[in-house]
């Protein structure tokens, strides 16, 4: 497993690692350390001047929660908002992290990338000078490998669904180094499978390695520390001392591990979020749904299960609909008579499908539970609602012919929003998280070749403690990289 998931520690290949060095010197890349992005104030690169969307390596630096919406600088607190009761219809207040502050991609899968292809670097597991990089998913995953890849001198592959949207595309078709870096694969949200079929072709080429995320422990790592980091901090500035519950969508389940830090210091329930159009985990389902960027049928190797407390499930009908009323001005219209701020309303641009799909489901938890006022609910906005202008363009069509108005708008509202019912939701006790543990056998044993006993390993919670001194060692390695390279004293 160590080998290949992400786990190495240790130099693999020296011959790698000094053509990185000199690859990294001449182009001026100098990694940033977990530390650094969990906490940016340690940071002292020099971004003035450097656009925080240009394929400048210097913007490895801003791969983190603190980047201000405007200027281009760092704050304190990660830039967030709480959704009151006027907009949720619950007294619990739900503190939502906004993604869309990452560079380059307006998402947080940089973060993930980064996490994924860092720990290669310093080990001399992956030569920029001879081997492409290939990023698995449904998108913006897929985008930020190609950032990041960019930024570090390296050859990004995307692959990704063909029916992803639009934005997807074009943003890539500005970043690859040629068209057929872009590889399209059959089906959309839904179709996790003919990814993986894809990236088993590709990895028998020689020059190819493949990150994937649902199996990069890198990916679960940097969101435990970096994620949980700043979610730690927001609800320091907000006066809370616990939290009720971590809300994500299960996607790669990298953002969910930073549940598994709340649930430490705060305790916090872990919530796994799904489409109910494909509720794997809440009813080993199938299905297909729209919701971008939450994938599904299967259980991605890196998500820590036997931790987690809830499984929720959102349709896609309601992620469709309130897109489409948050982004029209008679939507808002009515959201500022029900009496929600305009500090609120401003950053709904901030809301795509995903993170729409996570506030619903913190909505379910909040009335399942009877949570009130002094029970903060944590969740994060994935990225932002411009990465949908052409599906909301498809779904307005079927839903509001002609236009959002008023009367239009309040009664999506009422049904998606404030009628959110706190069904399709299922509290897990040790024999429920065993089954959902156990749907992971068939993607990860029969399918992808992993042993029984590498498998079963990540059942206790004792495997998953055991990964976190990664980070400093991969700290020090990162250290050490950037002392070669001369670029960092």
């Amino acid at each position: 497993m160590t080998a290949t998931l992400g786990l190495e520690r240790e130099l693999v290949d020296r011959g790698v690692y000094d053509r990185t060095v000199e690859r990294f010197r001449a182009q001026g890349i100098a990694m940033p350390t977990f530390a650094q992005l969990a906490d940016p104030s340690r940071i002292s690169a020099d971004l003035a001047g450097v656009d925080a969307d240009s394929a400048d390596p210097r913007n490895l630096w801003r791969v983190h929660w603190h980047n201000a919406r405007a200027g281009g600088g760092f704050v304190d607190v990660p830039e967030h908002v709480v959704l009151p009761p006027a907009f949720t219809g619950v007294a619990a207040p739900i503190v939502v992290l906004l993604g869309d502050r990452f560079p380059l991609i307006g998402a947080h899968k940089v973060l993930a990338a980064y996490a994924c292809l860092a720990p290669r670097i310093v080990t001399g597991q992956f030569d920029p000078t001879a081997q492409r990089a290939v990023w698995p998913s449904t998108g913006n995953y897929a985008r930020g490998g190609v950032a990041i890849s960019r930024l570090m001198g390296c050859h990004g592959v995307a692959v990704l669904p063909e029916n992803m949207s639009a934005e997807r595309f074009s943003w890539l078709d500005r970043w690859v180094a040629e068209p057929s870096d872009i590889i399209r694969t059959a089906g959309s949200e839904s179709n996790v499978k003919e990814i993986y079929d894809e990236c088993a072709r590709l990895a028998a080429e020689p020059d190819v390695v493949v990150f994937n995320q649902f199996c990069e422990f890198g990916n679960h790592l940097a969101h435990w520390m970096v994620t949980g980091t700043a979610a730690e901090r927001v609800l320091a500035r907000l006066g809370y001392d616990r939290a009720a519950a971590f809300v994500s969508a299960t996607g790669s389940a990298g953002t969910i591990a930073a549940g598994d830090r709340l649930k430490e210091s705060t305790g916090a329930r872990v919530v796994a979020v799904e489409a109910l159009e494909c509720p794997t985990l809440l009813y080993n389902g199938f299905g297909e749904h729209r919701i971008q960027g939450i994938g599904d049928k299967h259980v991605p190797l890196i998500h820590n299960v036997t931790n987690t407390d809830v499984v929720a499930a959102v349709s896609d009908r309601s992620t469709d609909a309130l897109d489409l009323v948050l982004q029209s001005d008679a939507g808002r219209a009515v959201l500022a008579r029900r009496g929600v701020p305009e500090s609120v309303i401003g950053q709904l641009s901030s809301f795509g499908l995903s993170s729409i799909c996570n506030v619903l489901a913190a909505i379910k938890c909040a009335k399942h539970f009877g949570w009130g006022p002094d029970d903060p609910i944590v969740t994060v906005a994935t990225d932002g609602a411009r990465l949908y202008d052409s599906e909301r363009v498809k779904v307005g069509a079927t839903l509001a012919p002609d236009g959002i108005d008023d009367a239009t708008a309040a009664a999506l509202l009422g049904e998606h929003l404030w009628g959110a019912a706190p069904d399709h939701l299922r509290e897990l006790d040790a024999v429920e998280r065993d089954r959902i543990f156990n749907l992971g056998y068939f993607t990860w044993v029969e399918q992808q070749g992993l042993s029984i006993e590498e498998f079963e390993a990540r059942r206790p919670q004792s495997w998953w403690r055991a990964l976190r001194p990664l980070i400093p060692a991969w700290d020090e390695l990162i250290t050490e990289f950037n002392h070669r390279t001369g670029l960092v004293g």
